[in-house]
Order: structure tokens, then sequence, then C-alpha cells
């Protein structure tokens, strides 16, 4: 499987603009610029998508996991939180919330934990990931 994703880039860094458009057409010409990455200007950023990309796939991994135990996920909610820091993007941290029934903490924390070391997004960054869970029972 191979998806895609372009970006057009117009002017200086600081004053030029851009805009991203996704195979799927979800994004679509949607806007960023070096305010929407640095300050608070309309628009996504890298590290927005970053965070949304992890947040999902690990979600969807932690579903597949705890499907294959027996265990029925009635929602999985999961915060991504992408740091960048001095022009590195250092961490990502992932705040799971979690309804899932019939299920321990200890073996929650287990399958939680491999499905993180294991979504392909996990696997694809270099940098730190935290998981920071919070299972509802």
């Amino acid at each position: 499987m191979k998806r895609n994703a372009t970006a057009v880039w117009n002017g200086t860094i600081k004053e030029g603009n851009g805009h991203l458009t996704t195979q799927s057409s979800v994004l679509n010409q949607t806007q960023y610029s070096f305010n929407s990455r640095f300050a608070e200007g309309v628009g996504t950023n890298p590290e927005e998508l970053l965070a949304a990309a992890h947040a999902g796939c690990f979600t969807m991994k932690l579903s597949l996991d705890l499907t294959q135990a027996g265990y029925h996920p009635e929602k999985l909610e999961t915060k991504s939180i992408i740091t960048l820091d001095n022009g590195k993007i250092t961490q990502s941290e992932l705040l799971l919330h979690a309804e899932v029934h019939g299920i321990s903490s200890e073996e929650f924390e287990k399958i939680a934990r491999e499905a993180e070391r294991t979504c392909p997004v996990s696997a694809a960054f270099s940098f730190e990931i935290i998981l920071n869970i919070n299972l509802k029972k």
C-alpha cells in the first residue's frame, strides 16, 4: 500500500504560505504557513499532522490488539502531543482514555504498551514516545 500527499509553498519562509493536499482529498489545498506552525495562525502544520497520524494509528492498532485478545473496546480516545524543540521534533506524548469492560488494568496496560510499540507510525519515529493510560471500567 502507498499513500501520498502534496505540499506547495510560495514565497519566503516568513512571508510565504503553502497548501497541502492528500490523496483522499480530506486535506484539499489546506493552508499552512510560518504563523500556523510557530504562532497561532490559521491553517495546519507538520507537527499537527504528525500528531493526528500517531494518535490515529496507535488507536487503530490498540483496537485490533484488544479485539484479537477477545475484548470489545467501547471507546478509545487518544491525543498525541508533538513537541518541537529548537527545530527538532523530540517527543510524541500519547494520552489514552479508554472504555473496555471486562479487562484488568494490568492486561489493558500490557496490550496498550505493545500497540504503542508496534503501530507503524510509532515504529517510524526516532524520538521519544510517552504513553499515559486512563482506563475506565
